[in-house]
This record gives C-alpha cells, structure tokens and sequence, in this order.
C-alpha cells in the first residue's frame, strides 16, 4: 500500500484559489464529475474499506485505510486503473460485495510541481481544497502562497468531515447532489 499524504482545507472560497493557481502557473488537468460506490470487506474491518471511483475518463478500484486521521500521512491506498465502471461493480457483486453507499463530488484539479491540488465540492457541505504532495513540508511550502484561515485546516477525510465537522452522520445508501436517501 501506499501512503498518501495530504490535507484538506475546509470552506474555500473556490474561484479564489482557482485565479491563485493560474498565477503560480499551476497546470489546469481537469474538471470532473465523479461517481464511486464504497463497499466494505467480509466481514467489515474498522477504517478500512474498497473504493470503486470514476470521473467518466478514469476509472479505478482502490482499497483505503485510515493509520490517523490526525496526521497528513494518515491514509493508505492502494489503487489500480480498470476498464469499465458497471463491469467491476458487477465483478463486485458477483464476488458477494454489495456497495455500502453511491456517492458523487464535482471535481477540479490542477498540478503544482509534483503537487496536486484538488478543488472538491459534495453534497451539503461546502467547497474545499484538498493537497496532495509527496511530504507535509511540500505542502507547507506551496501553502505559503495562499490567505485562508489556518483554522480550517483538516486531515479528516470525507466521512470524518460530514459528521465531526457539520455533524451530519454519514450513513447515506445514495449521496448524490439530487438525492441524498439514508
């Protein structure tokens, strides 16, 4: 598996960051719509699950597990490209996993050196920011060009933010921008 380091910058004001980016030079890679569905193994292992994600062009299977949710290198990942979205999740079932929930975001990414800087906005929360490097000192370096409130600094990942930070449980079976069912 490997280690991902990265941090999250809650409610960004995106077209901000967005004009920052293109000042430094950042290289715009795309904007996105994505679908995943999220399962868990058998029998379920705490902070550990399967991810099957795609943004139209990409598709990939991933199995992520929080080590900290305190730290930026916190999560493992390990994560290969498929094919076909519907086919794997079928493969999926077929192999006795059922999807625990489908979810969507709208996505922005830019590239900063070896940096990726993904703009995310979900159902019912704000937009923020989510950077990716390959050291927390890279992020620190490269956040140096930006005004935000330091306050919102976050390593907690998408679940943790939904229900530690606007309290909203995440117990949805569809989490969508039209519906959102428990």
């Amino acid at each position: 598996m490997n280690q991902e380091t990265e941090i999250r910058i809650l409610e960004i004001q995106k077209e901000e960051w967005i004009t920052k980016l293109e000042e430094l030079g950042a290289i715009f890679e795309g904007d996105w719509f994505q679908k995943r569905k999220v399962y868990d193994f058998h029998p379920a292992i705490e902070n550990k699950w399967i991810r099957l994600r795609t943004n139209g062009k990409t598709t990939t299977l991933a199995i992520k597990e929080i080590i900290n949710e305190n730290v930026a290198s916190g999560i493992n990942e390990l994560e290969i490209e498929v094919s076909d979205f519907e086919k794997t999740a079928q493969i999926l079932e077929q192999l006795g996993y059922h999807y625990r929930s489908l979810e969507e975001n709208k996505r922005i990414r830019y590239r900063y050196n070896n940096i990726e800087i993904d703009i995310d906005t979900w159902p019912l929360i704000p937009t923020y920011v989510e950077i990716e490097a390959p050291t927390e000192k890279e992020i620190k370096e490269f956040l140096k060009n930006f005004t935000f409130d330091k306050g919102k600094i976050t390593t907690l990942n998408v679940q943790s933010i939904y229900e530690k930070v606007y309290q909203i449980p995440f117990n949805f079976k569809v989490l969508t921008f039209e519906r959102q069912i428990k």
